[in-house]
C-alpha cells in the first residue's frame, strides 16, 4: 500500500492498484495536474517493487541478468531491461551502486520476476525482495533542480542520469536520483527508508519552494507526451528493437518488423489500448496506450505498427476516427527522455 496514504486522502486522491500495489491514480481536475508539472513542479509517490543484491559477486550476478552494463562506482546508476528466453521485456529496471549493494528498481508487481532472472545459485550473491523497506518519490517540472536545491541538505542536486547523491531532507536521509526526464521535464527521485516517508513526502510538498502532487494517470499522460514507452502498455513482452530501446537499453540496433510510433487521433474520446490502427488497405497495428493531452488539447497515442507502414486511422468498436503518425515527442518540455524511441 501507499506509504503516505492520509496526506494523499488529504488532497483528495483516487486510489488504484498497479501490479498488486495501492498507487493514486489521481487528484482531480488531471489538466491542471499536467499544466503544473510542465509549467512548475510536482511530486508523485512511486510504486517501484525493490530488489537488494549484496556478496562479493553482485555485479556479476546482475549483469549476466540485464541488458546494460552495471554500474560499478559508488552513486552510479544505469537503465536496463530483463529478456526471458525468447529475448522479450520481462522487467524494466533502474540499477544503483550504492557501496556494498545494488538496489534494483522495477516495476510494480516485477520484483519476483527479477529475483528470478538473477544468476546468483553459483555465485557469491544474495537478491532480495525489499520493496516494503523503501519509500520513491519522483519531483519533475522546469523548477525541478530550484525544488531540490530548497530541500536537499548536506549534498547538491546530482547531474547526469541516473546519478545519485546522498543527504537529507529535514531529519530524514535521502537518497537523491537525477532522473533521465521520462515526462520531457527535469526530474529526480527522492529515495527514503520507509519509515520517513511521511517527511520526505511533506517536505517535497510544502517546504522550500512548493509543488502540487500528481497522480499515476497524470504521469502516464505526461510520459506519453514526452514519447516514454511505459512497460505495462509499451514495453511487457516486446523486443527492444520494437519499442526502440536498444539503445537506452545498451543494445545493439537490431531489424525489426515492427515499430513504436506516436499518432494523432481525431477523436475527443481516447481509445483503449488495443484498438486497431489502419491504413488504407486494413489493420497495420494497434494502440498501447491513450490519453487526452492537456499541452495539445488533442488525443495523442502509442501505436505499435508495421515497420513501413502508414496510418490512416483507428477502428473503435463501429467507429472510425481518422490518425495520423507524428513524431515524437509530442510535447518539448525543459529536457527530453532518455527512453525516446529510437530506430
Amino acid at each position: 500500500m501507499t506509504l503516505v496514504g492520509g496526506s494523499h486522502d488529504d488532497h483528495g486522491a483516487t486510489f488504484g492498484q498497479r501490479g498488486g500495489r495501492e498507487i493514486v491514480e489521481e487528484y482531480g481536475r488531471a489538466d491542471r495536474a499536467v499544466r503544473a508539472v510542465r509549467n512548475a513542479v510536482g511530486v508523485i509517490e512511486m510504486g517501484y517493487g525493490v530488489v537488494v543484491v549484496t556478496g562479493s559477486d553482485r555485479h556479476a550476478a546482475v549483469d549476466a541478468a540485464i541488458t546494460n552494463d552495471v554500474p560499478e562506482g559508488d552513486g552510479a546508476g544505469c537503465y536496463a531491461l530483463v529478456l526471458d528466453d525468447e529475448g522479450t521485456a520481462a522487467a524494466e529496471l533502474f540499477v544503483y551502486a550504492a557501496g556494498e549493494r545494488l538496489l534494483l528498481f522495477s516495476p510494480p508487481g516485477r520484483a519476483p520476476t527479477v529475483i528470478n532472472r538473477l544468476e546468483t545459485g553459483e555465485r557469491s550473491a544474495t537478491a532480495r525482495e525489499a520493496t516494503e523497506g523503501f519509500g520513491v518519490f519522483g519531483v519533475h517540472g522546469p523548477m525541478a533542480t530550484e525544488k531540490i536545491a530548497s530541500v536537499l541538505h548536506k549534498a547538491g542536486a546530482p547531474t547526469g542520469a541516473y546519478s545519485f547523491v546522498r543527504g537529507s531532507m529535514g531529519d530524514a536521509g535521502v537518497s537523491v536520483v537525477a532522473g533521465d526526464a521520462p515526462g520531457g521535464e527535469e526530474s529526480y527521485e527522492v529515495i527514503c527508508a520507509a519509515e520517513d516517508a511521511d517527511e520526505v513526502w511533506m517536505t517535497l510538498l510544502s517546504r522550500g519552494n512548493g509543488a502540487a502532487p500528481f497522480g499515476y494517470r497524470t504521469y502516464e499522460t505526461l510520459t506519453l507526451e514526452a514519447g516514454t514507452p511505459l512497460f505495462d502498455t509499451e514495453i511487457d513482452g516486446k523486443r527492444p528493437a520494437t519499442v526502440g530501446l536498444s539503445g537506452a537499453a545498451g543494445l545493439p540496433a537490431a531489424e525489426t518488423d515492427q515499430r513504436l510510433v506516436g499518432v494523432r487521433i481525431d477523436a475527443e474520446e481516447p481509445p483503449a489500448g488495443g484498438t486497431t490502427v489502419l491504413d488504407d488497405d486494413g489493420p497495420v497495428g494497434r494502440v498501447t496506450r491513450a490519453r487526452w493531452s492537456p499541452s495539445l488539447s488533442a488525443t495523442i497515442g502509442f501505436a505499435i505498427v508495421d515497420a513501413d507502414a502508414t496510418v490512416e486511422g483507428v477502428r473503435a468498436a463501429d467507429d472510425r476516427f481518422g490518425a495520423e503518425i507524428e513524431s515524437l515527442p509530442f510535447v518539448e518540455g525543459s529536457d527530453q527522455s532518455r527512453r525516446l524511441p529510437s530506430y
